[in-house]
């Protein structure tokens, strides 16, 4: 059972919900890909604190990945799949036929002892591999997709995520996403066969503001709560919202406002955007 529930002895456990990583064979991380990563607490490079509620968490190394897949036409051995700290995804440890390791990720249905190759040309659509769109049979799902050729995978990276190539024609690929929005990339874009793999991520409950902490996030202050010179939200007499539309410190809509940066090159290849579940419209 990948996601395990505890009995209720205790508040906290009573509606938390703890990841068994099934997939996981390998618990020690290749010191060879490690960078150390220090933590900002939510501020920059002036020491001003530019984002709310982060402090602290659990020491964390950096994992290096090659979202790119650089090394083409030589096969990979897969050593192990790793827990990850810095993403939701599990990565697999891979060593190459001249004896290179590297980190990459880890989808669904792959395990130690298989292989994976990378190459421009055509070779067998099985979960790992990597080649352009133009060679990607038509129906199958792909992750780790670059949005310009020879940048490394942009799109479809978390865990569970995946996007199903629908069409070609012409220059363009038309990808379909689980959020409804249908996006064209350029078939000389690579990607990988296969959906990324901890599909169970997103049913984990905390349950307590302890692995929250753990993770790095500190109480937060709700906006209605402060004064009307802190937050949009606050001030007034009682509970009041001052008859506006939910919205952060500095003025962005919360639910279903524009959070696309206007004019993006990449916006006129969307095709349909996305639509959001709970409020039934379109979020651009």
């Amino acid at each position: 059972m990948p996601i395990r529930i505890y009995k209720k002895t205790s508040a906290g456990r009573r509606n938390a919900s703890v990841n068994q990583y099934a997939e996981v064979t390998k618990t020690t991380p290749e010191k060879s890909l490690l960078k150390p990563k220090s933590k900002t607490g939510g501020r920059n490079h002036h020491g001003v604190i530019t984002q709310q509620s982060i402090g602290g968490g659990a020491k964390q190394r950096y994992r290096k990945i090659d979202f790119a897949r650089s090394i083409v036409d030589k096969t990979a051995t897969v050593i192990g799949i790793e827990y990850d700290p810095n993403r939701s995804c599990n990565i697999a440890l891979v060593r190459y036929e001249d004896g290179l390791l590297s980190y990459i990720i880890a989808p669904v249905g792959l395990t130690d002892g298989d292989t994976v190759l990378a190459s421009q040309s055509p070779i067998e659509p099985k979960v790992g591999n990597v080649m352009p769109l133009k060679l990607i049979p038509a129906g199958f799902n792909v992750h780790n997709v670059e949005l310009v050729p020879g940048r490394g995978g942009q799109l479809c990276r978390s865990a569970g995520a995946y996007a199903r190539l629908t069409n070609k024609e012409g220059k363009w690929a038309t990808l379909v996403f689980p959020s409804g929005e249908i996006r064209q990339v350029s078939v000389n874009c690579r990607a990988t066969i296969g959906q990324v793999g901890n599909t169970d991520h997103q049913l984990v409950k905390l349950g307590k503001a302890g692995r929250n902490r753990h993770k790095g996030v500190r109480p937060h202050t709700r906006g209605v709560a402060k004064n009307h010179h802190d937050h949009p939200m606050g001030g007034g007499d009682g509970r009041s919202k001052g008859n506006r539309a939910p919205s952060s410190k500095t003025g962005v809509l919360s639910k279903g406002g524009r959070t696309r940066q206007r004019g993006k090159a990449s916006s006129k290849r969307i095709i349909r955007r996305r639509v959001s579940k709970r409020y039934g419209q379109l979020t651009v």
